[in-house]
């Protein structure tokens, strides 16, 4: 599973999740806090739609935090001011880059949590939808 999938499902699923797979790792091994949580603003890129052109709309807050375990770097960053989910997420992002044995079971989870997270689109959607209203069919 690739950084960016992952990292969008730990996000955006039951923050619990991100808490039991870091806390799984810090129990067998142990890691070294190469930058703190840390708060900082980064640019946001947008797509122009008529020309495809991008630009920065903007800025918004993250916090950054990167760890080692075993040689390997992780890095979390997050959006807000969470220092310990920046660093549960830089915790398991090392533990991928170092292969760890515990990571290979987590991908069900994480397909399982993504599942999960797709389901409470639709549902939201689908409510949405229901409020729509169609100009076509009124009578004036």
């Amino acid at each position: 599973m690739r950084r960016r999938r992952r990292s969008e499902i730990l996000v955006q699923a039951n923050p619990n999740l991100a808490a039991s797979l870091a806390n799984d790792i810090k129990q067998t091994y142990t890691y070294k806090e190469i930058v703190a949580p840390r708060h900082g603003l980064t640019m946001v890129k947008m797509r122009e739609s008529a020309q495809k052109s991008l630009f920065y709309i903007g800025e918004v807050l993250v916090t950054e935090a990167k760890v080692e375990i075993q040689g390997e770097i992780g890095i979390g960053i997050i959006q807000g001011m969470h220092d310990e989910v920046a660093t549960q997420l830089a915790i398991i992002d090392a533990a991928y880059n170092a292969q760890l044995p515990e990571t290979l079971s987590w991908t069900d989870t994480l397909e399982a949590a993504e599942a999960e997270i797709n389901r409470k689109k639709i549902r939201q959607q689908a409510e949405l939808m229901e409020t729509k209203v169609n100009f076509e069919t009124m009578d004036v």
